[in-house]
């Protein structure tokens, strides 16, 4: 089963790493973190604040993007060009195939993500005074180096955007060491990120095995502006709004996952708020994106299950 699944997943990356909608995307969070760049210029001392707090934001705001646009079209791109129907007729349960293109989607976003997050971390190492020189050869260098290795190996193309990725962060990480509470902000906001994404995956997982990629969007971002705004529909005072619409917000913040959890201030990913620290918070805010996943991947497998294809 387990072999199943890996090989279904490996094959949904592949395919959505070749979207040309992902490279746009990818190519806008760059252009963004270049555009923050720009901004704090003009903030004098609170430039590197400035550089890590929108440069956060935007990484979360394209990467909710690539998980709804992925989660609407991935099955039904399966569905439009008719090869799902020869890989059920295989020993494959529907459930394993839908956790497949789930896992291969989430991996897709963890690439895009570090990547995102690695070339932010870098601007903030020239922020904090690192060596123009230095960066340029960790960013451009090791770019030039996988763009080679995927010249060189074209059976191997899709695949390597995930060690570089994963180089770009690990070193982007090291050179920021100048701005430590900026590196954090960056470093925890990427990781809360991750977990967010997976939960908005899911969801779009479970609208995409009933529905169209348009309703499936549009439902998936509904509930994730529902879920962005869970703690104030909590809070909507009954003088002002009526005990029925307070009752609605309530029951809504109840059954749509909080997603205003993966969106902490900034005072606690950087250690300065009092209480417990980043690490227990975080554990948290996985633990509860792991819940909902399973639950939620449980139910699209149920309605995938009963989809007639004819």
């Amino acid at each position: 089963m387990v072999r199943r699944i890996l090989v279904i997943s490996e094959n949904t990356y592949r395919e959505a790493v070749r979207a040309r909608v992902l490279h746009g995307l990818f190519g806008l969070a760059l252009a963004t973190a270049a555009y923050a760049l720009v901004v704090g210029q003009f903030a004098l001392r609170e430039s590197l604040r400035v550089v890590s707090d929108l440069g956060s934001a935007s990484i979360s705001l394209y990467a909710v993007i690539v998980a709804i646009v992925l989660g609407a079209t991935s099955l039904y791109r399966e569905l439009e060009l008719k090869t799902l129907f020869p890989i059920l007729a295989r020993p494959i349960r529907r459930s394993e195939y839908l956790v497949g293109k789930y896992l291969g989607t989430v991996l897709t976003l963890a690439v895009f993500v570090a990547a995102n997050a690695g070339a932010l971390l870098l601007a903030l190492a020239y922020l904090s005074e690192r060596s123009v020189a230095v960066v340029l050869a960790a960013g451009v260098g090791s770019s030039v180096v996988f763009a080679l290795a995927a010249w060189k190996l074209p059976r191997h193309r899709t695949v390597l955007p995930i060690p570089w990725a994963l180089v770009i962060l690990i070193v982007g990480y090291l050179l920021a060491d100048g701005a430590p509470d900026d590196r954090r902000v960056v470093f925890g906001g990427a990781l809360l990120t991750l977990c967010e994404v997976c939960v908005v995956a899911a969801v779009a997982t479970v609208f995409s095995s009933f529905s169209s990629p348009f309703l499936t969007a549009v439902l998936t971002f509904g509930i994730f502006v529902v879920g962005r705004s869970a703690d104030t529909l909590a809070r909507l005072p009954p003088r002002v709004f009526g005990d029925s619409i307070h009752s609605v917000g309530v029951l809504l913040s109840k059954v749509v996952p909080n997603l205003m959890l993966y969106v902490p201030p900034r005072e606690l990913l950087t250690g300065e708020a009092p209480g417990s620290g980043f690490a227990n918070y975080a554990l948290l805010a996985a633990a509860q994106a792991v819940a909902w996943t399973v639950c939620l991947l449980a139910l699209a497998s149920m309605i995938f299950k009963r989809r007639d294809f004819l």
